[in-house]
């Protein structure tokens, strides 16, 4: 997502503890089923039936005992076949080179084919050039959610981009990848659900917008149609994520008005379950979180309540201080308000390409996973019965979880950017991935939550 990071508390660009050492025991994991009631969610959230293709298709009824990721599917090159017809998100409208490039994590190009690459104006090591892809090729977007099936993984959340919705290039793109992530999911038996991200919306349309656009994607794409869409709560399931962030547009009335849109509406099939990606401060209305008493109702309203995360702790202290300080006290206050909780959790962030600041290369180191793994650690023994983890594809702040670059061999010899190798830990590329899984077993309670990573590369 374009969800800037800060560390340290301190904020860097547009949003953001040191802790107390981590327990070391080992525990039994959590049932991972919700502990009260959940009208509509009787099935257990690990149950999978085998579909027509013999994947195993994971329970799409509910959001309970799911392992979620963050899909952004936004890549473009020229002669993709989309209306952009330009480069972005690898580089802004021209061919990425050292001094254009606006990702850190280069990704795993060797199981892509010729036909799905984009050439790029960098070589690799054997002199050959560095090449990348296309989230608006279907085959693409396939093999990653073949990939999401070889390491069990639930699902994801694809992420909309509202601000994009009124241009109408970017919103054919958006509505193709999005039919590309339905029948990857349907093809592979995970599940997805869309999430909607209002940076750079402007207020005065907001409302507006996104009520226009959920009408597009139910009756004109069939999304919730899906035999994949995943539903909780007996209806189908929308994220909003950035409303009541103090750097975001929207007003209190605004998102209690969305929110009425989705839950309350007289047309049934467009009524949902709302997931709220909300501030870290969302309890206290303090830091990221804007002031206005009346959030609170909003916050209060929502059916799953999802703080950000990323960059608000950059090691594994500061990790068990957020458990400590927000997550555990976010669980209760949930609870008390009737909602569930879906807790992020993300592997590192590096953005110094963003930036153009090679001093951010890495900025929060993955460790190799084991950073990563302290906050899958932490949530499960919290008692989460959900988990997002923050992101699949995002290679543009480094938090990537789906097949990297092993090592400097596999990424061109031009420019920086973040291999798996970078703590001097050897790791396959499909280790985050591997991890990812692991914590998929952990919230299914089909393997105990341990302190360390119960897995060797």
């Amino acid at each position: 997502m374009a969800r800037t990071a800060a560390v340290g508390l301190a904020w860097i660009g547009l949003v953001g503890c040191t802790g107390a050492p981590s327990p070391g025991a080992t525990s039994p994991v959590k049932d991972g089923r919700p502990g009260g009631d959940d009208s509509g969610d009787e099935t257990d959230s690990a149950e999978m039936t085998d579909s027509a293709d013999d994947s195993i298709q994971i329970d799409a009824s509910t959001l309970q005992g799911k392992h979620m990721l963050g899909y952004q599917g936004w890549f473009t090159c020229p002669g993709d076949g989309s209306d952009i017809d330009n480069w972005s998100h690898w580089s802004p409208s021209v061919a990425p080179t050292p001094d254009s490039v606006s990702f850190d994590a280069w990704p795993d190009m060797s199981e892509i084919p010729q036909d799905e690459r984009c050439t790029t104006g960098m070589t690799l090591p054997d002199g050959s050039a560095a090449a990348l892809f296309s989230s608006h090729h279907p085959s693409t977007v396939a093999r990653h959610f073949e990939w999401m099936e070889d390491h069990q993984l639930d699902g994801v959340f694809l992420q909309r981009f509202s601000w994009e919705l009124a241009s109408a290039p970017h919103r054919a793109f958006r509505d193709t990848v999005s039919l590309h992530v339905r029948d990857g999911a349907e093809q592979t038996g995970r599940v997805y659900a869309i999430m909607y991200d209002i940076t750079g919306h402007s207020g005065s349309t907001l409302v507006a917008d996104l009520q226009a656009d959920w009408r597009h994607l139910v009756d004109d794409l069939g999304h919730t149609g899906s035999t994949s869409y995943l539903s909780h709560g007996g209806r189908p399931v929308v994220g909003l994520w950035g409303l009541g962030f103090n750097d975001r547009e929207g007003t209190p009335a605004q998102a209690m008005e969305l929110l009425s849109f989705f839950q309350d509406n007289p047309e049934e099939r467009y009524r949902a379950t709302v997931v709220g990606g909300v501030p870290s401060w969302w309890r206290t209305l303090t830091g990221d979180s804007k002031t206005d008493p009346a959030w609170t109702t909003y916050y209060q309203q929502l059916d799953v309540i999802s703080p950000w995360t990323v960059g608000r702790y950059a090691d594994n202290g500061g990790a068990d201080a957020f458990r400590r300080d927000f997550l555990e006290p976010d669980l209760a206050a949930a609870d008390s308000a009737g909602a569930d909780y879906m807790p992020v959790v993300f592997p590192g962030f590096s953005w110094a390409n963003l930036r153009n600041d090679p001093s951010v290369l890495n900025q929060i180191p993955r460790n190799g996973g084991e950073f990563y793994w302290r906050q899958v650690y932490n949530v499960a023994e919290a008692g989460a019965t959900m988990i997002f983890t923050a992101m699949f594809d995002e290679v543009d702040e480094g938090t990537a979880m789906f097949k990297l670059a092993p090592d400097a061999g596999s990424r061109p010899v031009e420019g920086d950017f973040l291999t798996l190798d970078a703590d001097g830990v050897v790791l396959p590329s499909d280790w985050y991935l591997s991890l990812a899984g692991v914590a998929t077993e952990v919230l299914h309670g089909d393997r105990a939550s341990t302190a360390t990573i119960p897995i060797t590369p």
